[in-house]
């Protein structure tokens, strides 16, 4: 997987002008994923991107209309990406168990940097997803956003294993409940295990997170 160049698509909807297009898109979008992990999203400016990327701010407007644009492109990214990693982590296993434990592995183990996507550290979107991402759709806008598919890819992810989900247990009422609560769960614990370590059960000598939640699957569908 790191020797193959990986091209992640997203939609054309989500910016004014592709950033994957030109150096200068992606340099924005490396260097906001920094940013918005060094200043916090309420912190993170257009004005400040501009001048560390040694551009003017209206540069940085011609890919994208608002900072809460941005966002949403990046949540969109990674969800993007996450699918691309489910198909590639659950192809050619005939097993509907293991194919479910590798979907789920992929969901709630730590992300690592992917190195065939150059431009994004995938490590550090990870904790804006699990910091900033409800941001994104927490708003007044929600509801338009949601119809204009902002929010595609992450649906679209939540499908793909609730359908894994249905091959285990076809008789299973709660799919896309059990696993949006997986992955929101998921995010809010790991938050957790690293400021509020006290409201979670983590251990040293293993992924606790991960594990809890391997368990909370297979509970579920028995």
């Amino acid at each position: 997987m790191e020797n193959l160049p990986v091209h992640i698509k997203v939609d054309e909807n989500l910016y004014s002008r592709n950033p994957d297009s030109s150096e200068l898109g992606r340099k924005i979008i490396s260097t906001s994923i920094t940013m918005i992990n060094e200043l916090g999203f309420e912190g993170f400016t257009f004005r400040k991107l501009g001048e560390r990327i040694g551009s003017p701010e209206s540069s940085v407007y011609r890919y994208f209309e608002s900072k809460h644009a941005l966002l949403v492109y990046l949540v969109a990214w990674y969800w993007s990406w996450i699918d691309y990693k489910l198909v590639f982590s659950t192809a050619n296993i005939v097993s509907a168990n293991e194919r479910l434990k590798r979907a789920i592995d992929v969901l709630v183990q730590p992300v690592k940097v992917d190195h065939s996507i150059s431009h994004v550290d995938e490590e550090l979107l990870s904790e804006i997803i699990i910091t900033e991402s409800f941001k994104a759709y927490h708003t007044k806008n929600v509801d338009d956003a949601n119809k204009k598919g902002h929010f595609k890819k992450y649906k679209q992810v939540v499908e793909r294993v609730s359908n894994l989900v249905l091959e285990v247990n076809p008789s299973f009422e709660y799919p896309h409940m059990l696993i949006s609560t997986i992955i929101e769960g998921m995010h809010q614990q790991r938050y957790f295990a690293e400021h509020l370590p006290s409201l979670t059960d983590i251990k040293p000598e293993e992924d606790a997170i991960a594990s809890f939640y391997h368990q909370l699957v297979i509970s579920s569908l028995k």
